[in-house]
């Protein structure tokens, strides 16, 4: 079942994945990368299932935990010593905070970018930016396309060669090495067949000869304007909380967080909105499609 929130206007997805995306990076404060890696988790556990939490525990988890062991150890800024583990060198607590956080960082960008990877299709980077850099845009299309066909290319070639005992699971580690090569070579000619293909049929559409004209099944409709404006409210008072110091954070040689007050505050509740949007609207959609089915 398609995700509710792809099916608003591409114009939403992109502006909704800019914002959270640059806040999480550019804002190493605990109250909004905490609201991202839970809002991101959640959003990416909805959209990939299984293979998001196989995803999380095998490479996210244990980079998180990596960043939180490496950081302190190279890092001495810290004024709050832990432990000594040579005689000048120490494991500092705000160094351990520092690498929590960015591994959290790190973690909800990658989650955020698993999930435009599912909302942001390829036809939809070419609606956005067609016009304005046709080329790049094509470019991007096409190997959108290219790398899902390759693959499952090289799987007939694999099977194929497996077929007549030249796979590379076949023969000693000399003859592997050798059926490898041979599938890698049958791999290139098959890509250059088919990219001289590509080209031949371009040309004969009379690509490039005259203005593209471009065909679009999105429009922008009330209900993206209401999202439109909510995003923009949401990360505008983000923003405006940053410029006014609301989500400072100091973390050497001691953890000092600015003061929430009323715009730190506004400031949180505003970022959860922007990044538990589409799982607000998930939830939403959910529940008008109980109520609808209650009333058969």
């Amino acid at each position: 079942m398609q995700s509710t929130f792809a099916t608003y206007h591409p114009v939403i997805n992109f502006l909704f994945f800019c914002a959270v995306i640059g806040i999480g990076i550019f804002l190493i404060h605990p109250v909004f990368l905490g609201i991202s890696m839970a809002a991101s988790l959640t959003y990416a556990l909805l959209l990939g299932g299984k293979e998001t939490l196989r995803f999380f525990l095998c490479f996210l988890l244990p980079m998180l935990l990596l960043v939180v062991i490496v950081n302190p150890l190279i890092n001495q800024q810290g004024g709050t010593i832990l432990f000594y583990y040579t005689q000048s060198r120490y494991v500092s607590l705000e160094a351990v905070i520092y690498g929590l956080l960015t591994g959290f960082m790190l973690s909800s960008v990658l989650l955020w970018f698993s999930c435009y990877n599912k909302i942001m299709t390829s036809d939809k980077f070419v609606f956005l930016f067609g016009k304005l850099v046709p080329a790049v845009s094509m470019i991007f299309s096409m190997v959108m396309r290219f790398v899902p066909n390759y693959k499952m290319q090289i799987k007939k070639i694999s099977d194929g060669q497996k077929c007549i005992g030249r796979d590379v699971s076949n023969g000693s580690v000399k003859e592997k090495v050798r059926h490898g090569i041979k599938i890698v070579s049958v791999m290139f000619t098959w890509a250059l067949e088919h990219a001289i293909d590509s080209a031949d049929s371009m040309r004969c559409r009379g690509y490039g000869t005259a203005k593209r004209s471009t065909f679009s099944i999105y429009r922008f409709d009330r209900r993206d304007a209401v999202c439109g404006i909510i995003l923009l409210a949401a990360a505008g008072i983000v923003l405006a909380g940053a410029v006014m110091g609301a989500c400072a954070v100091s973390f050497y040689p001691h953890i000092v967080m600015a003061e929430s007050g009323g715009m730190g505050l506004a400031s949180y509740l505003a970022y959860a909105v922007l990044c538990f949007f589409p799982v607000i609207a998930e939830g939403k959609e959910v529940i008008v499609w109980r109520r609808l089915q209650s009333r058969i």
